[in-house]
């Protein structure tokens, strides 16, 4: 063993020497020393199953393994699903040096925190959630069980970058230093994940106030050996309806072709496929269990999604952990994260996944102990017609998989975090918690804790003082004659509430109806304007309004052939991937270079596929041309990320253009061509439109959990910041005149 290995506690050498290690890891002989010293922060990116967890852990409760005044190690989570299973891999380690470790979250019994709490020590594992209700409701208590803490250990940093949980946490985690008095001397905090981009920038992120340095430790790509396949699969289409076979039946889909290939491919075996929503999830759950009855065998395919019951959750982990029944579980993101799931043959996705991030963590949770990762994707497309559109002429869906499979594979690239929105409504919350924490606070202790040393540094004073009187105007504080804020009755409520604790919240669910006739619910998670073009039900549908407060989208059915399948997914998709998309079709060419040979990954039906989308692009000069009139539509084609988009199409509207957007590209109804583009080049003379001025034309702005407390202006402010990229568009713009210009000449 190393020298980094000696300088542990004896009892960890020994447990290390039990568990039959031959030597330490790099990662964790790098991160020994660092965290003995805890005078700086930890950002450790490995893959998954590389041994980050115990490149904190070793080192940590060798340090902490005697501290019996209060609890030495707070390790937060995403998941309560996560810390049940850290909990089992941490229990003979924490039992080594005779360390209390123990859970603490919403699953976990009354009984079993009372006795905790009697005497604090060794280890909690919790969540930003729990963490939030003590400090809220049991302040005094965690100021002295927390009194002696040393480190702080975050995983899956990269679910909360960016988010409001993480800014819930970062707020958390500076209200708890400030609590215990040791912003002087911060709390080492230590960031663990297999999926960071940018690793530079993350520090930043997990500490806003720059007051501790923060080494970084990136260990080996595990996934170097990758086996590949993108298989392609049709759905026959006859215009709006879907065909009959001879016998009269519904015709069979290439969800059913799909089906079958799970069926036949991973029956006998453990694997993990990643549906994208909850619906296709169940949906493809409901028919493998019909496959497996009607041919008589044993059901292995089990739905896995955040609204199922804890208990159908833990049935399918359960199953995959202990392999004694062959499991393939049908996902959302729930498996995404590091929960110990056992060795899995292969992740499956099914059609383009939302990001590049999200691609690399599901191919993560399979090939591990020494394995290649296996990734299969599956990506249905529709039979071309005379009414196809755009988004199928050019094989999108396939066209975009195969972006984010070459910058993960061939660039080993993926998105960072974004990090420079404002997160207002989570100031809200943070806002009630702590004064909720020290029952009253002043507005600028408020302004200190929060912004100046807290995770909301891009708060201006001003603004903060405009959602204050904004809070008191809705009665959510008031403040004191001593110029003390205080919770106000409504805040009282909502602080009281259980609910509380989450910043978070489930995409609202609006009510569809056509004619006065409710067609479905649909979750709200992307920009919605009247006049523009939805997918529900399969087929294409104009906004006539939208009723925020009643939750409802009046729309009427639209012309132009089956509907594309790209309707908004609430997640934005990069620049970066759809520049790549572009340079495929120019190059003609998707093959992965690996040493002197290109490699193809891609079956017959999806070459073929391919060909057909690069076919319409050559045919039509896509190379060169951006705007392209296809009957009476003008469609621009700016090949940039959902942001950009976006600010093109709220430009387009506020002329009186009926302009949609499907798969990043724009169509403008009944228009001419040359009038869409000198209309767009003429918005280079002109001042620029900000964010919040594009945000105005959207009716429906409240994504964050308490949107709906904000004042207008700050509402504006954070979802123009959320959707608008105006600088990206112009230079877009510009480009394109410049070329105009130069084609003229």
């Amino acid at each position: 063993m190393t020298k980094e290995y000696q300088t542990l506690d004896p009892r960890i050498q020994k447990w290390i020497f039990d568990q039959g290690w031959s030597d330490l890891r790099e990662i964790q002989k790098q991160a020994i020393p660092i965290l003995k010293e805890a005078n700086q922060d930890l950002l450790i990116s490995a893959s998954t199953a590389s041994g980050k967890t115990e490149a904190f852990f070793l080192p940590a409760c060798s340090m902490t393994a005697d501290k019996s005044d209060g609890f030495g190690i707070l390790y937060i989570s995403p998941l309560k699903a996560l810390i049940n299973d850290q909990y089992r891999r941490l229990e003979s380690l924490c039992d080594a040096v005779d360390m209390q470790l123990t859970p603490w979250h919403g699953e976990v019994s009354q009984s079993k925190k009372n006795v905790v709490k009697l005497k604090p020590s060794g280890v909690l594992l919790t969540t930003p959630e729990s963490l939030e209700s003590l400090l809220a409701h049991n302040a005094g208590w965690t100021k002295s069980a927390f009194a002696s803490l040393e480190y702080i250990v975050i995983d899956e940093f990269h679910a909360f970058i960016g988010r409001e949980r993480g800014q819930q946490l970062m707020s958390l985690l500076n209200r708890l230093e400030h609590l215990v008095d040791r912003t002087e001397r911060p709390i080492c905090r230590t960031a663990l994940s297999a999926t960071l981009g940018d690793l530079q920038n993350i520090p930043k992120s997990l500490r806003p106030n720059d007051s501790l340095s923060c080494a970084i430790i990136e260990g080996e790509d595990s996934h170097d050996r990758l086996k590949l396949i993108v298989k392609g699969y049709l759905n026959a289409v006859d215009g709006d309806e879907t065909e009959e076979n001879e016998d009269g039946e519904d015709a069979r889909t290439a969800e059913d072709d799909i089906c079958d290939e799970l069926f036949h491919s991973c029956r006998g075996d453990y694997h993990l496929v990643f549906a994208n929503n909850r619906n296709r999830t169940e949906t493809l759950s409901a028919k493998l269990l019909d496959l497996s009855e009607s041919n008589s065998v044993p059901n292995e395919f089990f739905p896995h999604h955040g609204s199922l019951s804890k208990e159908a959750r833990e049935l399918v982990e359960e199953r995959l952990q202990k392999q004694a029944l062959p499991t393939t579980a049908l996902c959302t993101t729930t498996l995404e994260l590091g929960i110990d799931i056992g060795k899995v043959s292969s992740a499956i996705q099914i059609n383009a996944p939302y990001s590049v991030s999200s691609l690399r963590q599901r191919m993560g949770r399979s090939g591990r102990r020494g394995d290649p990762s296996v990734l299969r994707v599956l990506i249905a497309e529709d039979e071309l017609g005379v009414n196809s559109d755009l988004v199928d002429c050019l094989r999108l869906e396939l066209l975009q998989s195969i972006a984010m499979i070459r910058l993960l594979v061939a660039e080993k690239w993926f998105e960072p975090a974004e990090t420079e929105l404002f997160h207002f409504s989570t100031l809200l919350h943070q806002v009630l918690a702590v004064i909720s924490q020290w029952g009253g606070v002043r507005a600028d202790q408020l302004y200190s804790v929060l912004c100046e040393s807290g995770p909301f540094q891009q708060v201006k004073v001003e603004q903060m003082k405009a959602l204050l009187v904004k809070m008191g105007e809705d009665e959510l504080v008031m403040q004191l004659q001593s110029g003390e804020l205080v919770l106000a009755a409504k805040g009282e409520q909502i602080v009281n509430r259980y609910t509380f604790y989450a910043v978070f919240k489930t995409p609202d669910e609006f009510k569809v109806v056509n004619d006065g006739k409710a067609l479905g619910n649909v979750p709200v998670d992307s920009m919605i304007l009247v006049g523009q073009h939805i997918i529900f039900g399969g087929r294409r549908w104009k906004v006539l309004d939208v009723d925020v407060t009643k939750k409802l989208i009046r729309v009427e059915e639209t012309t132009g052939g089956k509907a594309p399948k790209f309707g908004g997914s609430g997640m934005d998709v990069s620049d970066r991937v759809r520049q790549e998309m572009f340079r495929i079709y120019s190059a003609g060419d998707y093959s992965i270079e690996v040493g002197s040979k290109n490699i193809d990954f891609l079956d017959e039906k999806g070459r073929k596929l391919f060909d057909e989308g690069l076919s319409f692009f050559k045919e039509n000069k896509l190379e060169n041309n951006t705007f392209l009139k296809l009957g009476s539509k003008v469609h621009i084609l700016p090949w940039l990320g959902d942001k950009v988009v976006n600010t093109l199409l709220v430009l387009l509207k506020r002329e009186g253009y009926e302009a949609n957007a499907f798969g990043g590209f724009l169509e403008v109804e009944a228009a001419e061509l040359d009038d869409v583009r000198d209309y767009l080049f003429s918005m280079l003379d002109v001042e620029p439109a900000k964010p919040c001025e594009l945000a105005r034309a959207v009716p429906d702005k409240e994504i964050e959990k308490y949107d709906g407390f904000l004042p207008e202006d700050l509402l504006n402010e954070g979802f123009g910041r959320r959707a608008f990229d105006v600088k990206n568009a112009l230079d877009w713009i510009r480009k394109q005149r410049d070329l105009h210009l130069e084609e003229e000449s």
